[in-house]
């Protein structure tokens, strides 16, 4: 079964969306995979005074707007606005888990992660919220020797978080989160 197939199978059993908490700020970023190899997307946002994710790798994505219709629509025009790719509900395999901070620092926010699955990899046109963009090997990130406990310096304080060490950059927080989800759906 390829990875676009096992996708739809496992993500089309996670059930309908949860409810969306009226006390939290609702946001979605979208997992673009595409093959050759099989790849997820990510980006590296632009460093922005007040933004506490300045500077973070990230998966494309925000906060809804009042005139998206839906979360999957917030996705959807996100990833327009970030990186130029016109993403249809077709090539939607299914969403993840909604994640919410575990951190005081951070606002009340939750984040439901759509997984998109493109025939190839789109060109990119990065806004300016975005500093690169890179496409990542999935089999690289299931690697055990790339996934492990880091010691990162958040808001003065040392923490030890779990994270993905690429060749440039480190991989943490609500996105580690999403992309552990993601490979244990594909690899379990």
């Amino acid at each position: 079964m390829g990875t676009a197939a096992r996708l739809r199978d496992r993500l089309g059993k996670t059930g309908p969306e949860s409810a969306e908490d009226p006390s939290l700020i609702w946001a979605a970023v979208a997992a673009v995979l595409a093959p050759a190899p099989d790849s997820i997307l990510l980006i590296r946002r632009a460093d922005r005074s007040g933004d506490p994710w300045s500077g973070h790798m990230a998966l494309p994505g925000g906060r809804r707007e009042p005139s998206d219709t839906d979360l999957l629509a917030t996705a959807i025009r996100e990833t327009a606005e970030e990186l130029g790719i016109e993403l249809a509900p077709a090539d939607l395999a299914g969403h993840l888990d909604d994640v919410i901070p575990r951190t005081p620092i951070l606002p009340p926010i939750a984040v439901r992660p759509f997984v998109f699955y493109l025939p190839e990899r789109p060109r990119l046109s990065p806004n300016a919220e975005v500093a690169e963009a890179s496409w990542v090997p999935l089999e690289y990130l299931a690697r055990p020797d790339v996934h492990h406990v880091v010691r990162l310096e958040v808001a003065g304080q040392h923490r030890l978080v779990d994270a993905y060490r690429l060749e440039n950059a480190i991989v943490w927080g609500m996105t580690e989160r999403i992309l552990t989800n993601l490979l244990t759906q594909l690899y379990s």
